[in-house]
C-alpha cells in the first residue's frame, strides 16, 4: 500500500480569448487508481489542453446525507487477523480505519453465526430459554470481538456498527434447522429481547451498536447456509408490535432499525409494507438492500420508489462482494479485466441471463456505488474486509473476494485494486456529506459528487473505458483542467475555501 501525498497542486487555465484568472483558477487535489498501477496516486501533472468533456458542479442543488461506508465484521476476517503476525495485522486494520488509510465510517457485523463464520452458533444455545437467561456471546470472544475493538481504538473519526441476524436458533424455528424456516409465534417476543440482549452484551464490551438489519436475506438464499424467512407483512408485523416497542421500552429508541436487506428488485413491495402507513413505519429507521441481483443493473426505479415512499428515512446498501469466484492472489490485471461473473454466470433463469455478464471487479464496484449514491443510497457496505487465497474461510464453502487477500501460512498480505476502490468514496466522502447536483457532458465517464461537513467537495469520476479523457471541472465559474487515465478511478477535492 502506497503512502499519500498530501500536498496541494494548482493548475491556472487561461483560454486563448484571455479570461481573468480568478475565474479560472480552481485549486484541487486528485487521486486516481487505475490498471496501469495508480494507487490512490497523487496526480500532480497534466495536459495543459482544454478539456473536450465538462463536468459542472451545483453546491445549491443538494440531495441525501451520507451516513458512511465501510464493511463487514465476520468471524471469518477476525479469524485471519488473529493468524497473521502483529505487524501485518495492525497493517490491515489501520489501512481499513485511519485516517491516511481509507477511513471506514459504516460497518456491520453478524448476530449469531453466518456463512462466514467458522460453524454454526448461537448466542442462545439453551432450548426453551425464552427469558434468555442463557444468552452469551462467548463465541465471539476470541476474534470477532477483538477485532472491531481494536479498529475503534485506530479510528480517530469513530464508525457506526449495525449488526443483522442470518437466523434465530433452530428451537424457535418451525422447521428446527439452521437453514430456512420462520419464526415461531411463540418465540416472536423473545427473539426481540435478543436484540435488546446483544446490544447490552457489546457494550458491556465497550462496543456501542448503532443500529440493526432485522434478517438478513428474509427472502432467503436458496437453502444454502443460515437463514430464516419473513414475507413483507410479517417483519413488518415483528418490528412494529414487538422488536420496535421492546427496544423503546428498555430506552434503546436510539438504535436504528433497518428493514428488508436483501437484493433491490423486490424492493417496492417491502417498502410498501414498511411504510404503509404512520404506525407501520413508526420503528422502521431505514432500509437495507444487497446488489446481487444483478451485475450492473443498479434499479435505479426501485431506489427512487423506496426514497419517495419516505423520504426522511435511511437507505443503505448493506452487503456487496465479487462472489462465485476465489479471489486471484497479487494479479492487479484479473481486478481490472472482464474475466469475474457472479452466481448468475452459471445458472440464473434465461431471461435474468442479460443481468450477469462477465465483469471486471473494480467497475462492479465503482459502477455500484456510484449509481446507488446517484439515486438516493446514503451508505454503502463491503461484505468481509479481510479473506484469505480460497475465498475463506467459509463452512460452506461459500468462496468470495474480499478488498484484502491474506496467505496466513505465509503471513503475507495484498491489498487488491477493490480496496482502493472502496477507499476512493469511504476515506473522501465523509458521514453528514451532503450529495450534490452536477451536469456531465460524456455519457461514457460516471461521476457523483458531494459538499462535506468542513466545505470541501469530493467529486468521484470512473472512466471504464480505454481512452483518456481531458475534464474541464467547473465550479462557480472558476475551471480546472483534468486529466483521467483509461480504466481508472480518481477522487478530486476541492478544499474548503
Amino acid at each position: 500500500m502506497k503512502p499519500l501525498k498530501t500536498f496541494i497542486y494548482t493548475l491556472i487555465i487561461m483560454t486563448l480569448m484571455g479570461c481573468n484568472s480568478k475565474q479560472n483558477n480552481l485549486k484541487v487535489e486528485v487521486y486516481e487508481t487505475s490498471s496501469s498501477g495508480n494507487k490512490l496516486e497523487n496526480i500532480t501533472e497534466f495536459s495543459p489542453n482544454q478539456g473536450t468533456d465538462t463536468i459542472k458542479l451545483f453546491t445549491d442543488v443538494k440531495f441525501q446525507t451520507i451516513t458512511g461506508f465501510g464493511g463487514a465484521f465476520t468471524e471469518s476476517s477476525a479469524f485471519l487477523l488473529n493468524k497473521l503476525s502483529k505487524e501485518n495485522r495492525d497493517i490491515i486494520l489501520k489501512a481499513y480505519f485511519s485516517k491516511e488509510g481509507a477511513n471506514y465510517s459504516l460497518t456491520r457485523t453478524h448476530m449469531n453465526s453466518c456463512d462466514f463464520s467458522l460453524n454454526n452458533y448461537s448466542y442462545t444455545p439453551v432450548e426453551g430459554d425464552k427469558e434468555l437467561k442463557y444468552f452469551t456471546i462467548e463465541e465471539d470472544q476470541d476474534d470477532l470481538i477483538p477485532m472491531i475493538k481494536d479498529a475503534l481504538a485506530i479510528s480517530k473519526d469513530g464508525f457506526k456498527i449495525f449488526a443483522s441476524p442470518w437466523t434465530a436458533a433452530p428451537w424457535m424455528k418451525d422447521n428446527n434447522e439452521w437453514v430456512g424456516g420462520k419464526l415461531l409465534p411463540e418465540y416472536y417476543d423473545t427473539w426481540a429481547l435478543f436484540f435488546l440482549k446483544y446490544a447490552d452484551a457489546y457494550k458491556a464490551e465497550g462496543i456501542d451498536i448503532w443500529g440493526f438489519t432485522v434478517e438478513n436475506e428474509p427472502l432467503g438464499n436458496g437453502d444454502n447456509w443460515e437463514s430464516m424467512h419473513y414475507s413483507p407483512d410479517e417483519m413488518t408485523d415483528f418490528v412494529q408490535h414487538y422488536l420496535g416497542p421492546k427496544l423503546e421500552a428498555d430506552g434503546k429508541g436510539d438504535l436504528k432499525i433497518l428493514g428488508y436487506d436483501q437484493n433491490r428488485e423486490h424492493l417496492k413491495v417491502w417498502v410498501d409494507s414498511m411504510f404503509k402507513d404512520e404506525e407501520s413505519s413508526k420503528y422502521f429507521d431505514g432500509t437495507a438492500i444487497h446488489w446481487y441481483a444483478s451485475t450492473y443493473e443498479v434499479f435505479p426505479d426501485e431506489l427512487q420508489y423506496a426514497h419517495q415512499k419516505n423520504p426522511t428515512k435511511f437507505l443503505i446498501q448493506t452487503e456487496a462482494c465479487v462472489d462465485s469466484e476465489i479471489p486471484k492472489w497479487e494479479d492487479d490485471a484479473w481486478y481490472w479485466s472482464k474475466e469475474a461473473t457472479d452466481w448468475g454466470w452459471d445458472w440464473a433463469p434465461e431471461e435474468d441471463k442479460h443481468l450477469h455478464p462477465k465483469y471486471a471487479p473494480v467497475s462492479r464496484y465503482a459502477r455500484d456505488i456510484i449509481g446507488c449514491l446517484n439515486n438516493w443510497v446514503d451508505g454503502w457496505v463491503d461484505w468481509n474486509m479481510v479473506l484469505d487465497k480460497k475465498g475463506g474461510p467459509n463452512w460452506f464453502k461459500n468462496w468470495c473476494v474480499a478488498p484484502v487477500i491474506v496467505d496466513p501460512d505465509n503471513d503475507e498480505v495484498y491489498f487488491t485494486p477493490l480496496y482502493y476502490t472502496m477507499a476512493h468514496f469511504s476515506k473522501f466522502i465523509r458521514p453528514g456529506a451532503v450529495r450534490i447536483g452536477f451536469e456531465n457532458s460524456d455519457n461514457s465517464l460516471m461521476v457523483t459528487a458531494a459538499l462535506n461537513p468542513d466545505d470541501s467537495i469530493a467529486v468521484v469520476v470512473f472512466n471504464e473505458g480505454s481512452d483518456v479523457k481531458n475534464l474541464t471541472l467547473s465550479l462557480n465559474e472558476n475551471n480546472v483542467n483534468i486529466q483521467i487515465s483509461s480504466q481508472s478511478i480518481q477522487t478530486i477535492i476541492i478544499p474548503m475555501s
